[in-house]
């Protein structure tokens, strides 16, 4: 038996550490730690609900979006005008929304997940015409070679002309990502952190030129995800085949739906452009979402906190030297099991839903690719997931744009409630995520999230069943404990933010500097 120790993960969002037992060289025992402690969720209490959009976003820098967005959808719920909101207001938040997704999906796999299969050292020797790989040559000339190195040394495989034009789009990726942030601040304001989105619907006001800014912005990006990203991931997806086959996880998909096409004020009713629900990977067998099915256990993670309750009740007090415990990350768990999130739920639980749009895309990779849909249980499944979804997002904002109408308000008018709660369920790029806000006397008594890389990363529930990255890790042969690039691969399909997983607090007074860790 041997244990190999990867403390931190880089390139992924927050201190992310992996603890793998492995015998004969295969991993028999995984364990994803979170070990940053933040604190966000006491701040909130007392304040006006309002805030809550705007002080939730800074769980993250590079997804604030998503936590703007289901904060709102939660205070939409509590204000009880979720069936009010202007259809300008609802395509706003939509456009907002999927800027940031588009950015986020450029980024995942450029710039943090392609080191895994492209070699920059390839472009060492260039010395053709493309400028950005004159530049990356020019760069690695000088010695200084971060953030490319140090790294796992993978077995890369890609043929040197098609690995230096992965590096090359590498350095194209940073420009389209300015232009995907361009964009959302056209009705968001600034980013990170926008300020567009707010209960009720949005704030801007809707003109033929923002419209305009937006349009051909998107179709520039449009056109980097049709014919250079999805190409990319395809090129790597057939050198590294066996990766269909690595990091299946727990075959078990959960998906709460997103982009909402009408104001229904009952979530699990909207009618979203992905739908709602959960798959069981081994029969492909689509059930409707039940929120009330959603526990959070905490046996194996540092809080005092009962386990089993719903995020509605949920409490969060630290206590680091928990025994068995290992992760600041809690456990959700639906119906009592652990379940994947993300790009690939989504679009599996879409194309077994029949969405039309998402079948003929996974079919066309698919057939290229020469596999069946088992094989979208993995690694590159995952790559291949988002890179799609990237595409159905960006398609769908052409359309979204026409619907706009100048003149006509974004945002219905309502008053404060003394009390009431509110659940807002989306997703955000990397997967789940839900708020849940109480109010009293007219200000927030409690608030709760539960993000996507808790689900992802979670650490043992009570039961003792790993979560999904866990299961992922676990079965996987290491070619050299020294090395093990095989598991920052799968790690890394996750795109985890631990930033987002590790907001929690203890939920002892109101003020900011009233709990400390020892």
């Amino acid at each position: 038996m041997a244990k190999i120790i990867i403390d931190p993960v880089t390139r992924i969002e927050g201190h992310l550490k992996i603890s793998a037992v492995t015998e004969d060289g295969v991993v028999k025992e995984a364990r994803c730690s979170g070990m940053m402690f933040r604190g966000l969720e006491v701040i909130l209490r007392g304040r006006d609900p309002r805030d809550a959009q705007r002080i939730t976003q800074r769980i993250c820098g590079v997804c604030p979006t998503a936590h703007a967005t289901a904060s709102s959808l939660a205070l939409d719920d509590a204000f009880g005008v979720a069936d009010r909101i202007p259809d300008n207001g609802r395509v706003i938040r939509n456009l907002i929304f999927g800027s940031n997704y588009v950015q986020s999906h450029i980024l995942h796999f450029y710039h943090l997940a392609a080191l895994d299969y492209v070699d920059v050292a390839a472009a060492s020797d260039y010395s053709g015409s493309d400028p950005r790989l004159r530049q990356v040559a020019a760069f690695i000339a000088r010695g200084s070679l971060a953030p490319f190195f140090p790294r796992y040394e993978g077995d890369y495989r890609l043929p040197k002309a098609v690995n230096q034009a992965a590096v090359s789009h590498y350095v194209e990726a940073l420009d389209k990502r300015r232009e995907a942030q361009e964009m959302l601040a056209i009705f968001g304001g600034k980013m990170p952190h926008s300020m567009g989105i707010f209960p009720g619907g949005a704030l801007e006001k809707v003109s033929v030129s923002k419209i305009a800014e937006f349009r051909w912005r998107l179709e520039r990006l449009r056109d980097f995800i049709d014919n250079i990203y999805i190409p990319d991931v395809l090129a790597v997806a057939g050198a590294y085949p066996d990766y269909f086959q690595i990091g299946q996880g727990c075959g078990r998909y959960l998906a709460y739906g997103n982009w909402d096409l009408d104001s229904e004020p009952d979530l699990t009713k909207r009618k979203r452009l992905q739908p709602h629900g959960t798959l069981d990977g081994a029969t492909l067998s689509h059930s409707p979402l039940e929120p009330s099915r959603i526990t959070e256990d905490v046996q194996h993670s540092w809080y005092k906190s009962r386990s089993h309750l719903p995020p509605s009740d949920g409490q969060t007090e630290v206590d680091p030297m928990k025994p068995g415990a290992y992760s600041f990350l809690k456990a959700p768990r639906y119906d009592g099991d652990a379940y994947e999130v993300g790009p690939l739920a989504r679009v599996l639980v879409a194309y077994v839903t029949g969405d039309s749009t998402t079948r003929k895309l996974v079919d066309g990779a698919l057939a290229a690719l020469r596999a069946g849909v088992p094989a979208l249980f993995s690694v590159l499944g995952r790559h291949a997931a988002r890179a799609l979804e990237c595409k159905i997002v960006a398609d769908a904002m052409a359309d979204w744009l026409l619907e706009l109408r100048p003149g006509e308000p974004s945002c219905a008018v309502y008053d404060l409630p003394e009390s009431g709660s509110g659940m807002g369920l989306t997703e955000g790029p990397r997967g789940a995520l839900g708020h849940w806000i109480a109010i009293e006397n007219g200000v927030i008594s409690n608030y709760q999230a539960v993000v996507p890389t808790t689900w992802n990363c979670s650490p043992r529930d009570d039961g003792g069943q790993p979560g999904a990255c866990e299961q992922a890790l676990e079965g996987t042969k290491v070619k050299d404990a020294e090395n093990p690039f095989e598991l920052v691969r799968i790690v890394r399909s996750f795109d985890p933010c631990i930033a987002c997983a590790v907001h929690m607090v203890t939920p002892k007074g109101n003020e900011i500097g009233r709990f400390q860790v020892v």
